[in-house]
């Protein structure tokens, strides 16, 4: 029996000697190969999350904001508070919306997949977790002017499952022109039977397009408990609205139409005095207050081309000898 067996194991580690080689063995522990020989080992979990992650957190030199589908760095021609501002607009405007996020290349502002990948360990199991978006819950304005606090949900997965995670209360911190922030003292995760996951995040801003609402910059992400690891990189977050306001145009209050007036009023100097509008203040008897006009002055009779030539002579006899 134990001739058997014994013969059993020797058959399965040649053939994976055969299959995988000696790479196989040199990049698996003796428990990683007893538990799941067919399980990627960690060594190539991180070299799979190390292909993944294209840039590393770095502090930007500079923050690129697009307005009027036009680029240019902040500091040449925009202040620290513009910046602030128009991150506040962006994120009010999408409040209780969905961003997406996705593995972006830090020069061309593109997205290279529709996540971004963490290798970590859960428990003894090395795996990736992957984070596609964020939900934005809340937004409010913090005491200082250059502060604003988020509530973010971030839908986090491992492993083809979804572990309950609570809120991430972030902020997003203006410091100057070319230092912008968003990170948060970390949130729970359940991703284990035994106790709670940390998971904290910082991202440092470097790219925002008000026009298609993306912000994008060089993020890290950690996670510590009973499920540990993490990675860093560069992610765009995606917003369904833009920064501008939501009703940006505004109706002026329509002209009144001129009022016609007879020819001899004109050539006096003399308008009708128009109606008064709904919005004008008028007393009990209904007599205008403001403003004043002048009344229009009787239009004089015009002589009629048949009135006989007598008529008009004797009308100025008459007054001749008045």
């Amino acid at each position: 029996m134990r001739l058997n067996k014994f013969s059993k194991n020797i058959l399965f580690l040649s053939t994976a000697m055969l299959l995988g080689g000696c790479e196989y063995f040199r990049t698996r522990t003796p428990k990683e190969f007893m538990t799941n020989p067919f399980e990627p080992s960690s060594v190539e979990y991180a070299k799979l999350g190390a292909s993944m992650r294209p840039a590393e957190l770095r502090n930007p030199g500079a923050i690129i904001v697009c307005r009027s589908h036009q680029c240019a760095p902040a500091k040449l021609t925009m202040s620290r508070e513009y910046v602030y501002n128009s991150l506040l607009h962006l994120f009010d405007n999408n409040n209780y919306q969905k961003a997406l996020i996705c593995q972006a290349d830090p020069a061309s502002h593109t997205c290279l997949e529709n996540y971004i990948t963490l290798p970590i360990t859960a428990g003894i199991t090395p795996t990736n977790a992957y984070i596609d978006h964020v939900k934005i819950t809340d937004v409010i304005i913090g005491k200082q002017a250059n502060k604003i606090n988020l509530i973010l949900n971030y839908n986090l997965t491992y492993g083809g499952q979804s572990p309950d995670c609570t809120p991430s209360q972030s902020i997003l911190f203006a410091k100057n022109i070319n230092h912008v922030l968003l990170e948060d003292a970390g949130y729970t995760c359940k991703m284990t039977a035994i106790g709670q996951t940390t998971v904290k995040t910082v991202f440092a801003i470097d790219y925002i397009d008000l026009d298609y609402g993306y912000i994008g910059g060089f993020y890290s992400i950690g996670l510590s408990g009973p499920a540990h690891g993490g990675g860093n990189g560069y992610m765009i977050m995606r917003l369904p609205k833009n920064a501008y306001p939501l009703a940006p145009s505004l109706q002026g209050r329509q002209k009144a139409a001129p009022t016609k007036t007879s020819a001899a009023g004109q050539a006096a100097g003399f308008t009708r005095n128009p109606t008064p509008s709904a919005g004008r203040k008028q007393s009990n008897n209904g007599v205008q207050i403001f403003p004043l006009s002048k009344t229009a002055a009787p239009a004089p009779e015009s002589i009629s081309e048949e009135t006989p030539e007598t008529s008009i002579t004797e009308t100025l006899q008459e007054t001749i000898n008045e």
